[in-house]
């Protein structure tokens, strides 16, 4: 779960080298303006396509871009709504025509993309903070990674990461103790990568769970990790982003989020979206940052006014985040110049996606909003939604309100 943190002012100046500059009163410094360096158009992932396995995994693809695929918008209407009270923190996985999610009362569920009828529940008893992810092994397989459980036994390690059939068996496969997880399964070629909160990253076998390797960094890894062309990059609670070597985790560079007047850094929680040759995520500084996906150098960093908790959606090189200071911003992918802000009703936490030319993303308020990712024009809300609230098939728009999923289809246009 988020953390919050304390944060006071004080004068910070600072002259950055060649492509970046900032001055300000924060106590992290303010935004690094940026440029173009190490800043390539062309290095970005293809937009999702329609498939068994249409959203497998916490931002659509191993390089968490989030942004959905098809053509759906507003006007909408309701077609059906699942769930019950428990806290549904991160969004679903979609593949054979299913949601797949997990509720902080430690549920993981399957329900239809049709009608929201449940397939199965897994009563795995361990608290959720994560999305669940899905491959194609043995008939289609998901992967889940809990907290603690309900209830803490002293021989019992904190987290589990476990996996069960997609299928209507739900029969669990394996499942491997580890420090209490947040991170969200990351799939990529048979292998699934994820974090604890005891500073480890693991590489497991989709099919066993048997460890590739591990590696420990200087603190909590708690956001998901992605992946792009043979690297992986994840943030942790040390105040750093690595860059791992897929294949076998060795450490290819190790970047650092700001410093206070105490030597103390901001911490990330946000997921990494990796696109155009950078990596961007938020740290609790209150800053976003984007760094060289190759060099691991300060490419930008924009102030907010509060902790940026969630993962940055990239799309037509823009970055779009929230913030705990009410706002939701529009950054320029390559230089971080602001091309439009949005004021919501109360603090954002999670991560927001792109659906159609259209933003969503939730306050802890409980509600959704829809703006045109052009202009941050709204055109769209919905009185539910707290964390990332938003998910695609390219039939329907799937909303995650507090507890409950709503289904929502395009109204016919005349």
């Amino acid at each position: 779960m988020r953390r919050v943190l304390v944060v006071v002012g004080v004068l910070v100046l600072f002259a950055g080298g060649g492509t970046a500059y900032y001055v300000s009163t924060h106590r992290f410094g303010g935004s690094v303006i940026g440029s173009s360096t190490e800043f390539d158009p062309t290095q970005s992932v293809a937009s999702p396509q329609p498939g068994p396995l249409v959203s497998p995994m916490f931002g659509g693809t191993p390089q968490h871009l989030h942004v959905g695929v098809g053509r759906v918008r507003p006007p909408f209407r309701l077609a059906w709504v699942a769930g019950g009270t428990s806290l549904v923190e991160f969004p679903p996985a979609i593949a054979f025509q299913y949601l797949y999610y997990a509720s902080f009362n430690g549920n993981l569920i399957a329900v239809s993309t049709r009608n929201g009828r449940r397939l199965w529940t897994v009563h795995v008893h361990h608290r959720e903070a994560a999305s669940p992810a899905v491959d194609r092994l043995g008939h289609g397989s998901v992967f889940g990674a809990f907290l603690s459980p309900k209830v803490r036994s002293k021989a019992a390690r904190d987290g589990e990461l476990l996996a069960v059939g997609a299928g209507r068996s739900h029969r669990l496969r394996w499942s491997k103790r580890l420090g209490a997880s947040e991170t969200s399964p990351l799939i990529v070629d048979n292998l699934i990568y994820v974090g604890d909160a005891d500073g480890n990253v693991y590489c497991l076998h989709d099919f066993n769970g048997k460890t590739v390797w591990k590696k420990h960094v200087g603190g909590a890894v708690k956001g998901a990790i992605a992946y792009d062309r043979g690297r992986l990059f994840f943030g942790a609670y040390d105040g750093r982003l690595y860059s791992l070597r897929a294949s076998d985790g060795k450490l290819l560079w190790r970047a650092q989020s700001n410093r206070d007047w105490l030597g103390s850094h901001g911490q990330f929680y946000s997921t990494p979206s990796v696109a155009y040759s950078r990596v961007y995520l938020g740290s609790t500084d209150g800053h976003v940052y984007s760094f060289g996906e190759q060099s691991g150098k300060l490419r930008w960093s924009y102030r907010t006014g509060g902790y940026v908790y969630g993962s940055p959606a990239v799309s037509r090189q823009r970055v779009f985040v929230g913030s705990y200071d009410h706002t939701f911003y529009a950054l320029d992918a390559a230089t971080g110049a602001v091309l439009w802000k949005f004021h919501a009703n109360g603090l954002i936490s999670g991560s927001a996606t792109v659906v159609d030319g259209i933003v969503y993303f939730a306050t802890l308020k409980r509600r959704t909003y829809g703006l045109d990712a052009l202009t941050g024009k709204q055109v769209w809300t919905y009185p539910d939604g707290a964390f990332t609230p938003v998910v695609t098939d390219g039939k329907r728009l799937y909303v995650v309100g507090w507890g409950k999923l709503y289904a929502f289809t395009p109204r016919r246009r005349p």
